[in-house]
């Protein structure tokens, strides 16, 4: 059985032919256009070459914002990507897809915890918090075996817990997120704002004349390196991440709790200071440690947790 899943993302569209054992089978990645028929061509051109030789049995999509996973409807979708809202993704695959093609989406982060269940480090649980940590920070929870969506599609959005009430303004309109401390774009913010106040690191001497060119990942590894300014940037936001990380295991109780995303590649250390102070800051009322673990789907995760969802429904 092969399905097609799609990644819908800010900067990128990927795509892929993915089999029942998770094998990604050929795959393609595009610029993400920022026009709605520029959009809808580009999906079209990335189907048509994957699908030339053999029509999928089904296809998954993952998108940031809130999808009704029922109709494929995006619902809220802040960002570049706003012109999507009220459109159903299913529309934007069907055709050139014939018209009875299976099309199931959901929120990105619910996608991957999805692939998790089917191939990774969820296979077999039925409580699981999982992190996904980028350019923002999304989140899904799995509880008593059933995927999170809530009242009105909105649950497990974990990104937007409240850290500080009058903390940085979010994306969302409230202020003091997780995704305002802990976040590819927060910590581009910290590292920037130390560039501009001309302190004496590696990343001033470096992207003060091309600054647009500073990247979390520069920044994690300025930090491996013993730069001042990133270590102190990255251990701050770690801390930070921590401690949420150690509230959301207080109220789901879960078997194991998953940290995915590029900031989790770029920085080893997250995971390891993650473990350690959930660990302590949890131990007492849970009475066991819970486990900190990074995603096991890696391999291009974005298709093949959108290609799960096309395999097992959630």
């Amino acid at each position: 059985m092969t399905v097609l899943g799609i990644d819908i993302g800010g900067s990128q569209i990927k795509a892929g032919m993915v089999n029942d054992e998770g094998e990604v089978l050929a795959s393609v990645v595009v610029p993400t256009p920022v026009e709605p028929a520029a959009l809808q061509a580009a999906l079209h051109r990335v189907i048509g070459e994957l699908t030339a030789g053999e029509l999928p049995s089904g296809v998954g999509i993952g998108c940031k914002g809130i999808i009704n996973p029922h109709t494929t409807k995006v619902e809220i979708l802040p960002g570049a990507l706003h012109f999507l809202e009220g459109r159903l993704l299913s529309e934007l695959v069907c055709p050139p897809l014939p018209d009875d093609t299976p099309v199931y989406a959901d929120n990105d982060a619910r996608v991957a915890l999805v692939g998790e269940s089917v191939w990774g480090a969820a296979r077999g649980a039925r409580d699981v918090v999982m992190l996904t940590l980028g350019s923002g920070v999304g989140g899904a929870v799995i509880s008593g075996g059933t995927l999170l969506r809530g009242h009105r599609g909105v649950a497990g959005h974990l990104g937007h817990v409240t850290m500080d009430p009058d903390g940085p303004l979010c994306i969302c309109g409230n202020q003091g997120c997780i995704e305002t401390y802990f976040s590819g774009h927060a910590i581009e913010a910290e590292a920037l704002g130390g560039v501009h106040r001309g302190c004496d690191s590696s990343l001033t001497r470096r992207y003060r004349h091309c600054p647009e060119a500073l990247t979390c990942q520069a920044v994690f590894a300025a930090a491996a390196e013993g730069d001042n300014l990133a270590r102190l940037i990255v251990d701050s936001a770690t801390h930070k991440l921590a401690g949420a990380v150690a509230g959301l295991v207080h109220v789901f109780d879960p078997e194991l709790v998953i940290l995915g995303g590029q900031i989790v590649e770029a920085g080893a250390v997250v995971l390891e200071t993650v473990r350690r102070e959930v660990a302590w800051r949890t131990r007492l009322m849970l009475g066991r440690e819970v486990p900190v673990v990074a995603q096991q789907v890696t391999h291009k995760p974005g298709i093949a947790g959108a290609a799960a969802l096309a395999l097992k429904p959630a």
